[in-house]
């Protein structure tokens, strides 16, 4: 940055030092200058450059369904792929087909019992009016997403653009009628599994081994191949740092001195949501990292966000990581 262009190799590398241990922010003559670090790549993952091989047209059947689908069929967005009918109500057309050639199947990407992936966001049990009005945000551009324009993304964004008033009230209506379902596991460590090629979201490398998990969240299917067949049973592990959801704890119940408010004064008694405040109890927390970066760096406005703004900002991204280790490893 031309910021720091005339800085000596040495002062560059007591910087670097001071940033790492500031949570990642600059401050300028003693005062904070707000946060001015990139989107953390662990949580905003996308890599192009990951071959994704043909989709094989032949049925694939998974243990605990009757049904059977392709990888071609996996792979259209316009068709959710319903794995357990019997385990929800009946889909709307938005949310079973979509429309073409711009709106998603909501149940393709999401699931059709809303559980999402590391990728998105989980859609069970969301209050109706909050689902209504964060569909409008992405309209607005009131809620933008950072990081790379990844596929999950852009085409968030199309999908919202299309939808009308009566199908957003059927997709609201539906998910809110669904249970929240614990998918995520929490595991502190210093070693994880060795992370593979991944296009969206981790997996486990083919190869096995281990690497250091350092500053991050490092979330994974349990079987990358039931969740990339869009199984709303896929279930998940999360590495999180030793010690992260006591810390995470500490900050959502008492706010840590001043660092943030405790959570439950919005979301409710357990975290799972307060009127038309949504749950965060169980949910991704690389999902709740994203959020948190992006209320505090001013991308989701409108609603209550200016509330939530207010909450984050001095939050360093290691306070995000222990509360989203916190808020993951909480019974939904």
């Amino acid at each position: 940055m031309a910021l720091f262009k005339n800085l000596s190799s040495s002062a560059l590398a007591l910087l670097a030092i001071v940033v790492c241990f500031t949570g990642g922010r600059l401050y300028a003559g003693g005062a904070s200058a707000g946060p001015l670090e990139e989107p953390p790549a662990w949580a905003f993952v996308w890599d192009p450059s990951v071959q994704v091989p043909a989709p094989s047209e032949t049925p694939v059947a998974l243990p605990g369904s009757s049904a059977s689908f392709s990888w071609k069929q996996a792979r259209d967005l316009f068709a959710a792929l319903d794995w357990h009918p019997d385990a929800h109500p009946a889909m709307p057309e938005i949310v079973a087909n979509g429309r073409k050639p711009e709106i998603r199947a909501c149940g393709s990407c999401h699931r059709v019992e809303g559980t999402g992936g590391p990728e998105n966001a989980s859609l069970a049990g969301l209050p109706v009016a909050y689902f209504v009005q964060q569909i409008a945000a992405f309209k607005s551009g009131a809620r933008r997403m950072s990081g790379a324009e990844r596929p999950s993304t852009q085409g968030m964004l199309a999908s919202a653009k299309g939808l009308t008033d009566d199908d957003i009230k059927a997709a609201a209506d539906y998910f809110a009628k669904l249970p929240r379902k614990p998918v995520i596991k929490i595991v502190e460590g210093d070693m994880i599994p060795k992370t593979g090629p991944s296009r969206l979201f981790y997996v486990k490398s083919p190869d096995g081994g281990t690497e250091t998990l350092g500053q991050r969240i490092v979330e994974m299917p349990d079987d990358v191949n039931r969740f990339e067949l869009r199984d709303s049973r896929a279930t998940f592990t999360a590495y999180v740092p030793v010690g992260s959801v006591a810390r995470g704890e500490a900050l959502a119940t008492t706010g840590g001195a001043g660092a943030t408010n405790a959570c439950r004064s919005c979301h409710g008694e357990g975290l799972k949501g307060l009127g038309d405040v949504p749950p965060i109890a169980g949910r991704s927390p690389t999902y709740i990292v994203r959020q948190l970066w992006e209320f505090q760096h001013g991308h989701r406005s409108g609603g209550a966000s200016a509330l939530m703004q207010q909450t984050v900002e001095k939050l360093s991204q290691k306070d995000m990581i222990d509360l989203a280790a916190y808020l993951g490893s909480l019974d939904p």
